[in-house]
């Protein structure tokens, strides 16, 4: 069998496109063409399988949610008073669960 047996150009070309529609339908609505800065407020704990990340509140300085106080997970090095650039403002990383609930960690 030939590529134009297997694959008749119509057809195929007519899946490829279906397939590009639904994968960029979701994500437009939620990244804008340009990153928001929003300042670090307070360092609230590390994260990740060998606590590589570190989970910090920021406020939104620009955009659509601008005053909003979100929850963002960042990799690296961070301190208070750092300006995060956001890709989108509309999701909230999750809050950190703690293993301890009594004692010093409260």
């Amino acid at each position: 069998m030939t590529k134009q047996q297997k694959y008749p150009k119509e057809g195929y070309k007519q899946k490829e496109d279906k397939q590009q529609q639904q994968s960029s339908k979701g994500s437009e609505k939620i990244i804008s063409g340009e990153a928001v800065p929003a300042v670090v407020e307070e360092i609230l704990g590390r994260t990740g399988f060998r606590g590589e990340i570190t989970q910090v509140k920021c406020l939104v300085q620009e955009g659509r949610d601008k005053g909003r106080s979100m929850r963002r997970n960042s990799k690296g090095p961070i301190r208070v008073g750092d300006i995060l650039m956001l890709r989108e403002t509309e999701i909230e990383a999750r809050r950190i669960k703690s293993k301890i609930t009594k004692g010093a960690y409260t």
